[in-house]
């Protein structure tokens, strides 16, 4: 850890486009036979289709997609795309189309409903929209109350009056294109960030943020080579499939693996990993948590060397489980869509199950209290990166069109992450909560996430959430949402309530357990899979 602190020193030149300057420059390596035979891209739908291309052969088709948009759309350098696409190839031909034209991408996922349709096209102003026919209906019912959209790209065998059928317009168009020039400032793309509060803000990325800072995750946490290759299962409108599906490879020269997989089923997964010579795989903690309640015995990942793990935290629990059956550790991450890693368990560094890690080597992360002021190991506080005197480029550019939101994220000398955490004597953080998912009760703080490990260490919690809930005398007091495995769903409630409770306080303090317990069903959660505690504790505190 020390030594790649100490060699990362990364250089941001004035004109940089990830398109002209990291996938051209890996068709050359491949052209002049210095690379491995690995794929680029390489694309399972489970029913037996593959698709594969090499980097040459991803520079010509993303070249044709790019006339599309330039040519065919007449879209500007500048102009903003909404992109909204299972995992199909088409989603990676616009991803590396858009870098090449200029356009700002912004991603969304299948399970957007007509609202959040409209509020996206509204606040971002976008002009252009390309999905599938399950998303078209939702498109075309507020379509008209969007004034800026001008044009409407369906991915379909079939056609739709009002859209252009992308598939055709993709084998029509010519395959040279010239890059347009984009400064590593200029805005390559916006997230729609899920936050667990409020209704989703711009992030707005430059082309060096993601295109250069997701390096660190690349090299030192992916542990990526030219010749992996990477699965990570993330849903596509989530900004970890930028992360994780085209810049940290890509940057690496890494073989991309994509599954369709309509449903997130872990059977597929296992059955993938024992077929594919997949070497590196990612998938958030809910996954993994999934996987352990599987008998993993009776498959064999031959070729996987390496796991990671980001999203939220990851129980050390389902840690040891993993390790037990599969002999692998999982290295845990963390950061934001607005930052790229922040920290992270990189590769041949010991692992602290439950910690974060250490942090990214571009990036002075601090705990601070509320006065700004850096707190000693052990202090409960702001996860915070430091911004002046000088300013990473890896941090996003702001929330577009909202420099009052975006000026919030900044006390003193600090970008705020609205996290909280404590960094041991080591140096290893560890996550509390949201700032506002901590619980205050009779004095005590309580940290929601170390509520949910201890419960679901106890094998009949499939999962939990972890809230405050108002009480006359304490002021207010743990309580857990808890969804029980098969096994334990037709058990006495009141009697598991106490079993579970019991097991908290032999896990932890015991001032931490939950004094309230509630069984749900499922628990909510955001379009990328975390928890909406906040939806949780309102519902509480509105009782």
């Amino acid at each position: 850890y020390e030594a790649i602190k100490q060699q990362y020193r990364p250089e941001v030149p004035e004109y940089f486009n990830f398109a002209r300057d990291v996938l051209d420059r890996w068709t050359e390596v491949e052209k002049e036979g210095k690379k491995s035979k690995n794929p680029a891209f390489w694309w399972v739908d489970g029913a037996g289709e593959e698709v594969r291309w090499s980097f040459e052969e991803l520079g010509v088709l993303s070249r044709k997609m790019a006339n599309v948009l330039s040519d065919a759309c007449g879209l500007q350098q500048g102009d903003r795309v909404i992109l909204i696409l299972p995992r199909i190839p088409e989603w990676w031909l616009v991803n590396v189309a858009c870098l090449r034209t200029g356009t700002v991408l912004i991603p969304g996922t299948q399970q957007l409903t007509a609202k959040d349709i409209i509020h996206r096209l509204q606040k971002s102003k976008a002009k252009c929209i390309i999905t599938d026919d399950s998303v078209a209906p939702a498109v075309d019912s507020v379509g008209a109350e969007c004034q800026s959209l001008k044009l409407k790209l369906l991915v379909s065998e079939g056609h739709r009056k009002g859209w252009l059928n992308l598939k055709d317009l993709l084998k029509n168009a010519p395959s040279d294109h010239q890059c347009v020039t984009t400064k590593h400032q200029d805005p390559m793309a916006i997230y729609f960030t899920s936050g667990t509060t409020g209704s989703p803000k711009m992030a707005e990325l430059s082309h060096s943020s993601y295109g250069i800072g997701l390096t660190v995750s690349g090299r030192y946490w992916l542990d990526l080579t030219s010749s992996d290759i990477f699965w990570n299962t993330s849903d596509t409108g989530w900004a970890k499939s930028a992360w994780s599906s085209i810049f940290s490879p890509w940057i690496q020269g890494a073989c991309v693996f994509v599954h369709k997989m309509p449903r997130f089923n872990p059977s597929i997964v296992f059955e993938s990993l024992s077929r594919f010579p997949i070497t590196v795989f990612c998938s958030p903690p809910t996954a993994y948590r999934m996987f352990v309640q599987h008998k993993l015995s009776s498959f064999t990942f031959k070729s996987l060397r390496h796991c990671v793990s980001a999203g939220e935290p990851i129980n050390p629990d389902v840690m040891e489980e993993w390790k037990a059956q599969t002999g692998l550790d999982i290295y845990e991450g963390y950061g934001q869509t607005e930052t790229v890693l922040i920290c992270g368990n990189f590769k041949g560094m010991k692992i602290k199950p439950g910690s974060m890690g250490k942090p990214s080597p571009g990036y002075d992360v601090k705990i601070i209290d509320e006065n700004n002021n850096i707190l000693p190991p052990g202090k409960e506080g702001d996860i915070a990166i430091r911004v002046k005197p000088t300013r990473s480029f890896f941090l996003f550019t702001g929330y577009a069109d909202d420099p009052e939101k975006t000026e919030a994220t900044i006390r003193g000398d600090f970008y705020v992450t609205g996290d909280r955490g404590i960094m041991d004597e080591d140096g290893y953080f560890w996550f509390v909560g949201r700032a506002d998912d901590v619980i205050n009760s009779a004095g005590y703080r309580i940290g929601p996430f170390e509520v949910e490990s201890a419960l679901v260490e106890h094998p009949a919690v499939l999962e939990s959430a972890v809230v405050s809930s108002p009480d006359p005398i304490r002021g207010e007091v743990v309580k857990a949402f808890v969804v029980l495995t098969s096994d334990y769903a037709s058990h006495d409630p009141e009697k598991m309530m106490k079993e579970l409770q019991d097991h908290v306080k032999k896990v932890t303090a015991p001032y931490k357990y939950p004094r309230k317990m509630e069984f749900v069903q499922q628990l909510p959660k955001t379009i990328s899979g975390k928890i909406r505690r906040n939806e949780l504790r309102q519902k509480e505190w509105r009782k």
